[in-house]
């Protein structure tokens, strides 16, 4: 044999063998490129709070994979959902837009008469444009039928709940209701959607108890099918939310109630994604967000979480109502073991996300900035400064610029003259009227020293920045419209 062919046929075999000898994989079409586009896994918790997450300061459950997750990752303590109550988080977060800006408010319950405008652009829909197969799991709240699904919102694909895991005829204590009188008995059973077809009806706590882990079997599947691709999953928990349940593989064995066995449950699902990216060889080349849709829904007492020592909680536009606990972990570029204690929001997610993944930024205005520079832990950056606490219809509650959060005269809703409820039944709601006070967030997070008169010219300056946003997003305290609004899509039931 020609020993020139001996020579050329030795190279190429030591050429193909080099990866193998030294451990590394060849890709072969099995898994992304980590130069490719990123993935981008957002799982937002529902009615998780400041103080629920043991990275957080929560006990007496364990939270290992989350905190893994933050030790190999960016962990935030200035994240604010835009509003305190369930639907206008969500539409915020897939818009980039305070919820008031598309028409959005509170919790849209099975017979509302309003959903998120199709005309509005998601991350899914930006992604998709992009190249993206896009994917969502768990809790919907934007519309409750068709045209209003995530199919129709950039989805490729959905299983979960159209609204909130307590919207259905079932009474605390787990009990079908028969009495009418019941407000809970309007509802109509609670379904689960696989696309825009619903599979099965969730009647039973047993019932419910099996989510978490039909939620993280769908996910995991997800990310299988779509290693290859660059993809977006939008994985929405229905819990902490009540009513609370774990599965029995947790029922009793966090030792901190049922409360603690679902947050344990909730942190193996995250271990369970993370595991999946991991055997995908999908790690280093994905971006994973953990966050809530709020602060905790603290009148469900032992059912509830807590706000870490921030004021109030769920329904109120006080600390414990938006701040929500925030980690970001992609290796391939947000340093390990980081903290980032600037402002930063889950309207910012849009942007950034888009950002990073080189796709078009909505054609509509949006109120979110892109906040990638944080994720890199650069110093000297400080993309966004300015935060704006509204709840009810349209009422501008108050004011965050730097460490000064200025409030404004109202009502609130408050947990602190009620007694809290026990064991999955709800405490009683109270009000509480709320005075002009100005606090400094940096020494006084729980918001208990109004410092106003100490300092005349912040209050100035926060005011006027106030009456700036009035006069885009409107006011109903103080009877202000609002120049760039726009509608939410009307939905008819005939």
């Amino acid at each position: 044999m020609n020993s020139r062919f001996i020579s050329s046929a030795l190279f190429i075999f030591i050429l193909l063998m080099i990866p193998f000898t030294f451990g590394f994989k060849p890709l072969a079409g099995a898994a992304q490129d980590n130069n490719s586009q990123p993935n981008i896994i957002i799982i937002f918790m529902d009615d998780m709070g400041y103080g629920d997450l043991e990275c957080y300061g929560g006990f007496p459950y364990h939270t290992p994979n989350i905190n893994k997750l933050s030790a190999q990752g960016m962990r935030f303590t200035n994240f604010y959902a835009a509003q305190a109550v369930c639907s206008a988080s969500r539409a915020a977060l897939l818009t980039g837009c305070y919820p008031n800006r598309v028409g959005i408010h509170g919790a849209l319950f099975p017979w509302s008469t309003i959903a998120l405008d199709p005309g509005e652009e998601t991350i899914a829909e930006l992604l998709k444009a992009k190249g993206y197969n896009t994917g969502m799991v768990g809790k919907w709240h934007l519309g409750q039928k068709e045209p209003y699904f995530p199919l129709q919102q950039g989805f490729d694909e959905w299983l979960g709940l159209p609204y909130s895991n307590d919207m259905w005829p079932v009474d605390y204590d787990g009990k079908p209701i028969t009495d009418t009188a019941n407000r809970k008995s309007r509802y109509p059973s609670l379904p689960l959607i696989d696309g825009n077809k619903k599979v099965r009806e969730i009647k039973t706590l047993d019932d419910q108890a099996q989510l978490t882990g039909l939620y993280t079997e769908r996910a995991k599947r997800f990310i299988r099918q779509n290693k290859a691709h660059p993809f977006f999953l939008y994985f929405a928990h229905s819990m902490p939310h009540v009513p609370i349940a774990a599965s029995p593989a947790f029922k009793g064995k966090s030792g901190a109630g049922l409360f603690g066995d679902m947050i344990e449950e909730a942190d193996w699902s995250v271990g369970e994604i993370m595991r999946t990216l991991e055997e995908q060889n999908l790690t280093k080349n994905t971006l994973v967000v953990f966050t809530s849709d709020n602060g905790p829904w603290l009148t469900f007492g032992n059912h509830a979480g807590n706000s870490g020592g921030l004021r109030e909680g769920k329904g109120t536009a006080w600390e414990g109502g938006q701040r929500v606990p925030c980690i970001m972990r992609w290796p391939a570029v947000i340093p390990a073991g980081t903290i980032c204690n600037n402002i930063a929001s889950t309207i910012d997610l849009l942007p950034t996300i888009a950002g990073i993944c080189k796709a078009k930024q909505p054609a509509r205005k949006i109120d979110g900035v892109n906040i990638f520079p944080l994720m890199e832990h650069k110093n000297d950056v400080n993309p966004r400064n300015e935060f704006v606490y509204y709840y009810d219809a349209n009422n501008l509650k108050g004011i965050r610029v730097g460490q000064w959060k200025l409030v404004f005269p109202s009502i609130s809703q408050t947990y602190k003259k009620t007694v809290m409820g026990n064991d999955g039944w709800p405490g009683k709601y109270a009000n509480d009227s709320v005075h002009l006070a100005l606090y400094d967030l940096r020494t006084d997070p729980g918001e208990t020293l109004d410092v106003k008169a100490q300092y005349p010219k912040v209050l100035g300056q926060l005011h006027a920045i106030a009456d700036r946003y009035r006069k885009e997003l409107g006011d109903d305290l103080t009877d202000v419209k609002g120049e760039e609004r726009r509608a939410a899509a009307v939905v008819s039931f005939d």
